[in-house]
Parts: structure tokens; sequence; C-alpha cells
């Protein structure tokens, strides 16, 4: 599958950046890109959520390993502490130890779950300003991803955990966007996600157009949890805002937009690009808006390119999303085109 292509008309696309931001506040958001991968390169593989097992932790480790790097597993990798990976203290300790250690060149989360927002009032951002590095993981992850970003500007990375299933669609996107320094790149659906039977998996445009923006964005029931807080998303302005979820109903999706939209002004967003909900379908004889009604019911007012069933998600076959990264959405066809590298 070709994955990149040159957009000959670039200029012409400068009209698409709503970031209509003044010189201080660009400084305010200077953006820290943290350096590429090389095979041979050390992993710091952390749980800074839930917990594993050891079946867990060797799929991680083969997972990475096959990918060509070596793996430094973290002193409370196999903790457990009920539904957390050990107590808060013991995965804060890891998580500062992923960047402050020297030979770590890289920090992968294992896997999500929950747990990640009760660390954050404690993490000691000033260890990642002095260490940029790569940060990888998805679901509960964007925590920690929406706090790095807001509190240090760092590129970090919405993508597949250490024991995700490396598919040969996911592998490439990973490889290629974690070690090779390539503007204008291409992230195209997976063929074998739209083949899926289920309506959860076919591409919905509820607003059709392209736009250029920042990527912001992760997993809603996060990115909802966290409104109030002083971790919460501040500003979607000029973004492109990207959402996925998994095994919620309609009615807590809307109940999560509903949230969002009433602590962020969503209407300041470049574009949203919804990935796929797996298993949000409501309950067989539930009286109920189908999961695209309630978006549509939720989004569809907003003035933008809105489109629904990327390869974001709790999937199998998934692209990984640099936070931070200027893009390009484009609903027809539904693809999103990087238009910078993400790493130096």
């Amino acid at each position: 599958m070709e994955r990149r292509t040159i957009l000959k008309s670039l200029p012409a696309l400068s009209f698409l950046n709503a970031n209509n931001t003044t010189p201080a506040e660009a400084m305010q958001k200077r953006i820290v890109k943290p350096k590429r991968l090389n095979l041979g390169d050390t992993l710091g593989l952390i749980a800074p959520a839930g917990p594993v097992s050891d079946e867990t932790v060797e799929k991680a480790v083969r997972n990475l390993t096959d990918l060509g790097f070596k793996v430094k597993l973290g002193k409370n990798l196999r903790a457990q502490n009920g539904y957390l990976a050990g107590s808060d203290a013991q995965r804060l300790e890891d998580f500062h130890w992923s960047f402050s250690d020297r030979e770590v060149n890289a920090v992968w989360c294992i896997r999500g779950g929950y747990g990640a927002t009760r660390v954050l009032p404690n993490v000691d951002f000033s260890i990642i300003k002095k260490n940029p590095k790569i940060f990888i993981g998805y679901s509960d992850i964007t925590a920690y991803h929406t706090a790095i970003f807001q509190k240090t500007g760092l590129v970090t990375f919405h993508g597949p955990v250490g024991a995700s299933d490396y598919t040969n669609y996911t592998k490439p996107y990973v490889w290629d966007i974690l070690t090779k320094p390539t503007p204008q790149y291409v992230l195209k659906n997976a063929d074998e996600n739209l083949k899926n039977p289920s309506n959860l998996f076919k591409l919905e445009v509820i607003k059709a157009g392209m736009v250029q923006g920042k990527l912001i964005g992760g997993n809603l029931t996060l990115l909802s949890a966290m409104c109030g807080t002083p971790f919460a998303l501040k500003s979607v302005k000029g973004k492109i805002l990207f959402l996925e979820d998994i095994e919620e109903r309609p009615y807590r999706v809307d109940r999560m937009l509903t949230q969002l939209m009433q602590s962020v002004d969503l209407s300041q967003a470049a574009g949203i690009a919804l990935g796929i909900f797996e298993g949000c379908n409501p309950k067989e004889g539930e009286q109920s808006l189908s999961l695209i009604e309630c978006i549509k019911d939720r989004l569809g007012q907003l003035n933008m390119p809105i489109i629904y069933g990327l390869s974001i998600g709790h999937i199998k076959n998934q692209y990984t999303l640099p936070i931070g990264i200027e893009a390009v959405l484009n609903t027809e066809g539904g693809t999103i085109t990087l238009m910078e590298s993400a790493v130096l």
C-alpha cells in the first residue's frame, strides 16, 4: 500500500490553517519533537495504568524485539493492586524512571486500562522537559498525552501499546512515523477495517471538507473525565481533534460529547476525526439512537469537516498519530496527511 504522497498544491493549503494565534501564543505553544528511533535502540516498557499478566509482558517484549529494538522493563511493571498496575507511587516511579534513564530511547506503555489520571497530580514534568523522548500508547494513556503536550509541548504518539496486535497494517505506520523524519506522509484507512461487516467500521462523512491544523485528542472517555481538572484539554482552537472509544452505548457517548462540548469550545476546532467506536451500538431492542445518529446529533451543527470511521482506536489495524504535529484532514477518501515529521 502506498503511504506517502507529495501534496503538489501545498502552498494552496495555507488558507486551510484555522490556527490564528498571536506570536506570543505561538511562543507559549512551542512544539518539542523527540529524537527518532534507530534499530537496536532501547525501549522502556512501563504499565502506567492497568495491571498486566506474565503472558502480556511476554507478548509485548516479543512485539518490540520483533520491531528491532531492545526492551528494558520498568521495576514495577508486574506490580498489581486490583485494577491498577501497583500503587500510584509505583506507577509514578516507573514513569519518571523511563524518562530519566539515559539508556532508554523511548517510553512504550504496555497497555491502557485505568489509573493514569490518579498519577497526573504528582508527575514531575521537569523530568520530561529535560529528557524529551518518544512516548507512545492509547486508551487510558490519553491522560498522559494530553498533560504532557500541554505542560511541555512534547510531541507524543497515540498508537499501539506494547501488547497490541502488530498487524501488517499497524507495524509499518508505527515504524515509519517513529524512525523516519518524513513530511507529507499520508495515513490511509485499513482495507481490513473497511471490509468488516459491522456498521461501526464504515466511513461516514458528517461534514465534508479538507482542513489543516495540529493534531490533538485521544480517548473520549478520558478527555471527558479530565474536564474540570488542571489537566483538562484547554483548547482546540485551530486544531484537528481526533476521538475514539470502545464498548460505550450511544447515550454514554452522548453524555461524554456533551460534557466535552460544555468544557471546551469545539466550534473553534479546525475539524474532527473520529476513529472506530467498536462495541458502541445500542443493545438489541433498546430504545436508542444509533452511534452515528448520536454523533450527528451532537456534532452535526459544527461548521467544519467531520468524519467517522478512521483507523484509530481499540482495533487491530490502527495507525499512529503524533499529537501536536501539523496535519491535513480530508474527508474525501478519509485521509490524514502529516505535513511535517514527528521526530528529529
